[in-house]
């Protein structure tokens, strides 16, 4: 077989690219809508020279795979394509393939290509971790299962690798596909998508076309559950039930349900967040009467010509809490909430009002709601005029020509390796420089080493293969009294757009100084600057030597924190996983990084985090300090396993002598507690205008020893301070004593998880609502 690149010469000249017109914020913002669209996606004509590092042969390894121009797919409909797409994903090195996982996780990475057109599958097609299966954005190519699809075939498509538990089913990607089973009789059963995957994925832009009144058609499931952070901008047509749930958390965010029984059906799911669904002539939009559902939220969404829009169990104890806020419905909708197959709420939910069923805390005291109206206010920064917050789409840059395209491994003059050994700090700092407002900058699947601050000035908009990394190495990122920016975004007072999609940011030592990410720049709008799919990892894979020395967490001070939103910033975030390693991706060794903390928010300007998860940092996962006019939609975290009794560390330890003036102190607990002196899950501090929504915590171990917690092990989970206008719908916590401390002249621990147990099977606590900062 012959397997071609396509060479391109690409340099940086005064080409300028098209400027998407301002949209109407009454639906999510298209980052990608232009007048004059080119007809083939830039991708599919770049020059592809991505490599795997760190594995050997890796500057020989084929990262980009066209399942038509290197595999032989034909995408006529016709012709049986399932072994052509099949040998795309398998294809390793020419001795070995991608299902031996003799690789591990991280180091086969791999874009499966597929350009328009329809694909004739006849048997189940199976994916792998470090693999992103993309489409043409411009014409969604189609996945089509045959009329011959045999009865035993229950799946199309195994998205997640059955190598691996789905709890560490990593670095997985599926977008601008269409899957379809219009042709398979509508009483067969079959589901389109298998999803049993966790962090570092992305679903995105799919759609499940089903046979209409397809009494046996599913859209996706995941039977072996998993860990996952987000799903958004899907729709699901036909069909009995779109989504059936069987997950810890997740984000679901611009999904569509058309022409089925049941839109979301949840099987089981801890915690949740439900953000601009639209059902549209359904039997029942959302489905918990097994009430195997903790807490779930549904926000700015709507529903026409559907029966009942969430059919519930009831339950009268914290399990299946509900949240409704700014909810519309039409008159065909006879009951938007259920309860035993009794309505209990119809109508719309306006703007400024929450309905509640579960543990409300606020205005003043605690209570009991069975579906009562609390009053839920939005700042107009975070909101457009629909009162729906604001919204964007990732941008897939479609609207560029492959003549504004910058591989930044192709540029004459100024040669960038992406090996993971060779300093690429200046050459790239260039033709960043050079590109701003002109082109968009490619990088090929790599490891970019940067032994100094990347500056990304306005104009800036960045686009990876299979989460390139950018890595930071050398002194000036080694001293944690003076921590500096990996890439730091914009200077304060900078307006304008720097966008990143599909990167990845890490450190290749222990590096104490290092804020891996600073934004500093405002966007004109939600999205001009924007991070999407776009992730932290410190530690856990090939490459750094906190993979390879991070035994102990005292003498492993890896990281500063992931994130840094600065006091004159205003970002969008959509699908992005701060991970200090817990295990070892690639390799055996130990994995107890002292990463200091997560996501820190200063920022006054407008910030939304959709989708976030924050995992093993030793401070804080997320902390929100003197901010402003924060969205946080969702948050799924874990504390260092190593942290709690017999640690040999009490938190602020290992980082007491370096304490930035944000970093919580611990001053609420005693000197010896070490349940208590574990990492703050969300911390939110002299803030004003904060929404938060879904929150999931789980402590699982106590110890360097990683003892398995039998009950309460760690002792808050949320602590909110001194703030005004702030709303917290959802907490579910796991093995964690206090869900929400609050301060306000004295400490006071106002949630605990006895009085709210649900959620996990045991040592779970759900919490509806928080409103006595409001």
């Amino acid at each position: 077989m012959t397997f071609t690149t396509l060479l391109i010469s690409i340099w940086l000249g005064a080409a300028t690219a098209t400027t998407p017109a301002p949209q109407s914020h009454a639906r999510a913002v298209n980052l990608n809508a232009v007048a004059n669209q080119p007809t083939t996606y830039w991708y599919e004509k770049v020059k592809h020279n991505g490599i795997s590092p760190f594995i050997d042969g890796g500057h020989k390894w084929m990262v980009h795979r066209n399942v038509k121009t290197d595999f032989g797919a034909v995408g006529d409909g016709k012709v049986d394509d399932t072994d052509a797409i099949q040998a795309a994903l398998d294809f390793g090195n020419g001795t070995e393939f991608r299902n031996s996982s003799a690789w591990g996780t991280t180091g086969a990475p791999a874009v499966v290509y597929i350009p328009q057109g329809t694909y004739r599958i006849t048997r189940p097609l199976y994916n792998y971790v470090d693999t992103v299966i993309m489409g043409d954005p411009i014409n969604k190519p189609v996945l089509k299962a045959a009329d011959t699809w045999h009865e035993k075939n229950k799946f199309l498509l195994y998205g997640h690798d059955y190598n691996y538990d789905s709890t560490i089913n990593f670095y997985i990607g599926l977008k601008n596909i269409v899957l379809d089973s219009t042709q398979v009789p509508a009483s067969q059963n079959i589901t389109l998508l298998n999803w049993a995957v966790s962090q570092n994925v992305q679903l995105a832009n799919v759609v499940f076309n089903m046979a209409n009144k397809g009494s046996g058609h599913t859209g996706l499931s995941m039977p072996e559950g998993g860990s996952p952070l987000i799903m958004n901008n899907l729709l699901f047509q036909g069909g009995s039930v779109g989504v059936r749930m069987n997950e810890q958390q997740y984000h679901f965010k611009d999904l569509a349900f058309k022409n089925m029984d049941i839109g979301l059906k949840l099987d089981k799911l801890f915690e949740g967040t439900g953000q601009g669904l639209r059902f549209e002539s359904c039997k029942v939009g959302i489905e918990t009467t097994n009430n195997n559902t903790g807490f779930f939220a549904l926000i700015d969404s709507s529903a026409t010509d559907t029966e009942i829009l969430w059919n519930s169990a009831g339950s009268s104890t914290a399990q299946g809490s509900m949240v409704i806020e700014n909810v519309n419905v039409d008159d065909s909708v006879a009951s938007t909430v259920a309860v035993a197959g009794k309505s209990v709420l119809t109508g719309s939910v306006d703007r400024g009002k929450a309905w509640v069923w579960g543990n409300v805390y606020g205005p003043v005291n605690g209570e009991r709601s069975l579906g009562k109206l609390y009053t839920s206010g939005r700042s107009n920064v975070l909101t457009d005029d629909t009162g729906a917050f604001h919204n964007a789409i990732e941008p897939t840059f479609a609207e560029y020509d492959v003549s504004q395209v910058v591989n930044v491994k192709n540029v004459c003059g100024l040669p960038v390796k992406g090996d993971g050994v060779t300093d690429d700090t200046e050459n790239l700092q260039t033709i960043i420089n050079k590109a701003a407002g002109k082109k968009l900058i490619f990088f090929p699947h790599g490891t970019y080493l940067v032994s100094d601050t990347i500056h990304v000035p306005p104009g800036s908009k960045f686009f990876g293969e299979a989460w390139s990394e950018i890595s930071a190495t050398g002194d000036k990122f080694r001293n944690e009294n003076a921590p500096k920016a990996m890439v730091q975004v914009g200077k304060p007072g900078d307006t304008g757009v720097a966008q990143f999609v599909d990167m990845l940011f890490t450190v290749a030592d222990i590096l104490p100084g290092c804020k891996l990410v600073e934004v500093n720049m405002a966007g004109a709008r939600p999205g001009d600057v924007g991070f999407f799919n776009s992730h932290f990892r410190i530690g856990g894979a090939r490459g750094s030597r906190v993979h390879t020395h991070c035994d102990d967490p005292a003498t492993c001070m890896a990281a500063r924190m992931c994130a840094h939103l600065t006091e004159s910033s205003s970002s969008y975030w959509e699908n992005s996983w701060c991970w200090s390693a817990d295990h070892a991706l690639d390799d055996d060794f130990g994995a107890n990084p002292s990463t200091a903390g997560g996501f820190l928010v200063e920022s006054t300007r407008g910030t939304w985090l959709n989708g976030i998860g924050s995992e093993h940092n030793v401070l804080y996962q997320v902390n929100i300090d003197k901010a402003q006019n924060v969205f946080l939609g969702f948050q799924q975290s874990e504390t260092p396993y190593w942290q709690g009794v017999d640690s040999g560390l009490l938190t602020p330890e290992p980082w007491t002598n370096s304490l930035l003036a944000s970093d919580p102190d611990f001053a609420w607990c005693d000197k010896s507690d070490a349940q208590c002196r574990m990492a703050v899950y969300q911390l939110v501090r002299d803030s004003s205008d904060v929404n938060i929504y879904g929150g999931g915590y789980w402590t699982f171990f106590n110890g360097i020893n990683r003892k398995g917690c039998k009950g309460e092990c760690q002792e808050n989970a949320a602590i909110y301070f001194n703030n005004t206008r702030l709303t917290s719908f959802g907490i579910s916590t796991h093995n964690v004593r206090t869900m929400v401390l609050e301060f306000d002249e004295k400490y006071l621990a106002v949630v605990n998880d006895t009085a709210n147990s649900g959620g996990w099977q045991s040592g779970g606590g759900v919490m509806a609502a928080y409103l006595r900062q409001n």
